[in-house]
Order: C-alpha cells, then structure tokens, then sequence
C-alpha cells in the first residue's frame, strides 16, 4: 500500500519527475543528432550567404545587389528553421542556427539600439513626393512641420513646382529647383548648378548654404530606378552609371561639410553605391533608431531614401510620418565642423 502511495503521488504531484525523464529519453535518442542535417545546412548556408554577401556576383542579374538591397530581411528565416528545428527535435539543427543569428547581429544588431544625440546645429530632410502625389500642398506642409532648417525634394513634376513653392514659401525664404529635385532653406543658398549624373535630363543639383555654424555643399540627388524582372534580374545599370558620376562630383567638392539628400534607389549594403557610400556616413546607421525603412510607405521594405554626410558629424536620424507619397519623408540632425 506505501509503494502504490507514493507511485500515485509522483504521477499526480507535477511535472517534476515527468520533465526528468524525458529529458534523459531525449539525451538518449541518438536521433537528435542525425535528425534534421537538412535543416542544419540550410542554416549554414544562411550563413554564408549573409557573411560573404558582397561576394555574390552581379554578372547575372544583378544577383549580388539583389541580396545586398534585402539582406537585412534574410533574418526572418533564423526563427523558421528555430521552430523547425523544434518540431524535428534535432539539436543539430537548432546548434547550427546559431550561425546565422550570430552572423545577423553583427551586422544589424546595432540598428536596434537608439543611438539619437540631441546635439547638432542643422537639421535636414528629404522627401521623394512621387510626381503622381494626388495632394501636393499637404504633403509639402507636412514636410515643413518637421522643423527641417533644409529640405530637398525630389520628382518634382513640372506642373506641381509652383504648388510647392507656394506650400513652402512661408518656412522657407530661399528654395532652388533644377530639373526634377528641389532645395529649400532657411538659410542663403548660393552656387546652385545641377550636377551631371549622366542620365540626359536634370535629377542632380548642388548649391551651398550659409548656415550660421558655416557653409555647407548640401547635394540632392534622385538616382534612376531599379527593377526586378523575372527575365532580367536586378536590373540597376542606369542607376550604377548615375552613382559612379555623383560620387565623382562629391569627391571634387572643395567645402568640408557636404551632406548629400536624395532618393538614391538602393541601400547603403548595396555595393553598386560604393563610389558615394564609400566617402560618405549614413546618418541613420550612425546615429539613427532601427533600420529607417522608407519606401513603400504602407509597407517599407528597404531603406533607399538617405542622407549622407561628409565632414559634417551626425547626431540625430528618424523617419517622418507619411505623406501623400509612395516615399516616407527622413530627417537627421547634424553638426557643422570648422573648416
């Protein structure tokens, strides 16, 4: 009667000695090892994929600025094969993930942290306001609300540029449009000259600002679209040509502080921008909070909007809230340093 008490007590007095067990049964099973090798290979080539990403090649379809454009998206596959790896109750499976979440971390986990200062003396954005924007002057008024001190905008539609300048003329005494990109300042603009992206028509400008910390190049820049075609690939050929050229002019510029605002039509993993990424700091990677996506604006997906600094410090990077656009409007806060 005593042994059958304490039988009863053990079955019914919690899960203790139960979790005991099947813990030294699943020790047991030799099939936690062998299980799940599918799994595990997928996660190492994951792996790789994320660590030797620049290595990629572009001669098929643009291939290697595909996943450099997306790659911080590749993390939602480290989860997946988690829980299948779960399910398979394979430990090599789940040991071999820890590959790809230590690799993802190293490269992005600092975009999780806020890192804004409240430091800085210029405050700048950027908003590409879609030639098709169905309401102009709210959009304009919206960006205006954001404090900027600059603001460039970009496919501007010809029909619409006086429908801007009107919206802005209040917050802003002086503003330049050359082609389809615009500037607006609070502060004297002065040398505006469009910059030569070699597209044929004008999405490039260039003037300097006499902020009261100093001057400053501010640059806006709408580099060609890309598009991914089941035929073609990644098809960015225009949009690398344009890069090489606006990285050519940033790197002639004579004045210290430049700060480069624009649709730029890639991110900064994509190596097909190395000629303006290369001598320039993102704003949002330095000093912003999360990874800044921008576009689409009701889903974004990758961060092509940006402002880059060159001497000048960045303390401060956010995304606005959404306009009329398809394009999320983005803000930084930067320091002018001496020349």
């Amino acid at each position: 009667m005593a042994q059958q008490a304490y039988m009863t007590e053990t079955d019914s007095g919690g899960s203790g000695p139960r979790r005991s067990t099947r813990f030294r049964n699943l020790l047991r099973d030799r099939g936690i090892w062998r299980r799940g090798i599918v799994l595990a290979v997928c996660a190492v080539l994951l792996a790789l994929v994320m660590m030797a990403h620049t290595r990629i090649p572009n001669a098929i379809g643009n291939l290697g600025s595909l996943v450099d454009t997306f790659l911080p998206w590749l993390g939602l596959l480290i989860p997946v094969l988690l829980v299948l790896g779960l399910i398979r109750r394979s430990a090599t499976a789940l040991i071999a993930t820890i590959l790809p979440a230590a690799i993802w971390l190293d490269l992005f986990g600092g975009l999780l942290t806020d890192k804004t200062d409240s430091g800085g003396d210029l405050t700048v954005a950027t908003h590409n306001v879609n030639a098709d924007n169905p309401d102009p002057s709210a959009t304009a008024r919206d960006v205006a609300a954001s404090g900027a001190d600059i603001l460039a905008l970009e496919e501007l539609k010809a029909s619409e540029v006086a429908t801007y300048e009107r919206a802005l003329a209040s917050t802003y005494r002086h503003h330049a449009v050359v082609g389809t990109v615009g500037l607006w300042s609070k502060y004297p603009l002065s040398d505006v000259k469009a910059v030569d992206i070699r597209l044929g028509w004008k999405r490039a400008m260039r003037a300097t600002v006499t902020a009261p910390a100093g001057q400053v190049a501010v640059y806006v820049a709408h580099l060609p679209s890309v598009r991914v075609k089941l035929e073609a690939g990644f098809t960015a050929r225009q949009r690398d040509k344009s890069a090489d050229a606006l990285g050519e002019a940033i790197a002639d510029e004579p004045l210290t502080n430049i700060v480069l605002l624009g649709d730029l039509n890639g991110t900064m993993n994509d190596r097909a921008l190395n000629a303006v990424t290369s001598q320039m700091r993102s704003t949002q990677g330095a000093v912003g909070s999360g990874f800044g996506f921008s576009w689409p604006a009701s889903f974004p997906m990758a961060r092509i909007d940006q402002i880059l600094v060159k001497g000048a410090q960045p303390e401060s990077s956010w995304t606005l809230p959404a306009t009329a656009s398809d394009h999320l409007p983005i803000a930084a806060r930067v320091k002018v340093t001496g020349d």
